[in-house]
């Protein structure tokens, strides 16, 4: 897994082999979720327009959204709400603004209540108002204001003096008096673009008035997140975070699955592979105890990162695999052909393997089988946190037999240097592995009879530990 990519198929094996975990964290986190939205109050927003009239630029609008959230404009609003232990610091978190198409400034205010809500929105757009009718002059003072209209009245003096003069130089019948006529009327002339051009630069002139487009309509529902929101997302954080871990745990996992691998680990020979029908219950560990129900109830005594088992052909299918390993054994093995069978305790699937080896060994143990000679088997199992494992005997070696990614090299090597302390030579190594059993087609010969199982010092399904 650790060298695998993450795909969907693996994503849809976690949900299928946890399901009944993720059911559970999904519950939990719901249950959270629904404590976190009892701690945090409803809240309710609802939004109030001021239209902006005339011709804005975008940079503008947003200088003035800006200038609605600013200090000055929820320190006025604080002041008129006069709502007890809210000040401007605390309303600045509840209060926003925005710029939307047509020049309309869009303010928006939270409170614990629609009616608050609704009566925030609408100060804050009256309050905002007010201080960009004082910022573009309406509320200026009145000695500045006057001075433009003095200057006109100044003006219009200057012009009839203007005139009066033309007047004085005569009808224009002189070249001099001509001259005259004609700076003066230069002279009124400027004035008079002056005058203009004042008007044109008066701040109380350059746009109309912002108006407040209707009040803030009382909010229906709460605002996000609602505790509808919360319990969902509390369940949705709680199966992520357990898929995240599962990925996790099988990215950095170090169990070995390639033959190769388990054989270079344990020093010794693939001598084969070999079924074990069963599906899901034929990988889960027995035992019992507390801890066993709790984890037989969440699903978790099954490993999930392991393939699903294949299909299986029939019995006849199967019990060749197991003969050819027993072949193989009886030519490696000089007479008596005795063996250990060592199994790594916990191991469901390679206990069911080397009981069906013993019993395959038991059937072909005739003196005038094909390979000739008797092939005796005796199971030990090896705890693998200690492995310890009986010493020789009458035994020419030991058979380790194991699934697939279940173990880590480190342990395996432990029952290889378990079997050498105790003087049996790892002669071979066979992969059991889990299929799904299907009812068996008429057979070509008939079974033949299992014969008693020889056991040198130990039962045969069990023996010595």
């Amino acid at each position: 897994m650790s060298d695998d990519t993450i795909r969907l198929v693996t994503i849809g094996r976690i949900f299928r082999r946890r399901g009944r975990l993720l059911t559970i964290l999904a519950v939990v986190g719901a249950l959270v979720g629904h404590g976190t939205s009892l701690l945090i109050p409803p809240r309710y927003t609802t939004s109030a327009s001021v239209l902006l009239p005339g011709a804005w630029e975008e940079r503008e609008l947003l200088t003035q959204a800006e200038i609605a959230t600013s200090s000055v404009v929820v320190d006025r609003v604080a002041a008129a709400l006069g709502w007890p232990g809210v000040d401007g610091i605390e309303l600045r978190d509840r209060v926003s603004a925005e710029a939307a198409d047509g020049n309309i400034i869009k303010i928006s205010g939270t409170a614990d209540t629609p009616a608050r809500a609704q009566r925030l929105s609408d100060t804050v757009a009256e309050e905002f108002v007010t201080f960009a009718a004082q910022v573009v002059g309406d509320d200026t003072d009145p000695e500045a204001a006057a001075q433009p209209e003095a200057l006109r009245q100044l003006v219009v003096k200057t012009t009839r003096r203007i005139n009066e003069l033309a007047d004085e130089a005569g009808p224009g019948r002189t070249v001099e008096s001509v001259q005259t006529r004609t700076e003066l009327a230069k002279l009124r002339t400027a004035l008079q673009e002056a005058v203009d051009k004042l008007d044109q630069a008066d701040p109380a002139t350059d746009r109309p008035d912002m108006v407040v487009m209707g009040p803030a309509a009382r909010p229906a529902g709460e605002a996000p997140p609602t505790r509808v929101q919360l319990v969902v997302a509390g369940a949705l954080l709680f199966v992520l975070l357990a898929v995240i871990g599962h990925l996790a745990a099988a990215r950095v996992g170090r169990r070995l699955r390639a033959g190769a691998d388990i054989t270079a680990a344990l020093g010794s020979t693939l001598l084969g592979a070999v079924d074990v029908p069963g599906g899901r219950a034929a990988g889960r560990p027995k035992g019992g105890g507390p801890r066993a129900l709790f984890r037989r109830l969440l699903g978790t005594d099954v490993r999930w990162d392991l393939p699903s088992p294949g299909a299986s052909g029939d019995d006849e299918s199967r019990q060749i695999r197991y003969r050819r390993v027993c072949a193989r054994l009886r030519d490696r093995l000089p007479a008596p052909r005795r063996l250990l069978v060592v199994v790594p305790d916990g191991d469901e699937t390679a206990r069911r393997a080397a009981a069906q080896l013993v019993a395959e060994a038991g059937n072909d143990s005739s003196p005038d089988s094909s390979n000739g000679g008797l092939l005796t088997l005796r199971v030990v199992g090896v705890a693998v946190s200690r492995p310890m494992v009986p010493d020789r005997g009458t035994e020419s070696g030991a058979l380790v037999v194991v699934s697939a990614g279940s173990w880590t090299a480190a342990e395996l090597a432990g029952i290889a240097e378990a079997c050498a302390d105790a003087g049996h030579e790892v002669v071979g190594t066979v992969l059991a592995g889990t299929v799904w059993a299907r009812p068996a087609r008429s057979p070509h010969r008939p079974r033949r009879t299992a014969a008693p199982v020889r056991v040198a010092g130990g039962d045969a399904t069990g023996g010595e530990r």
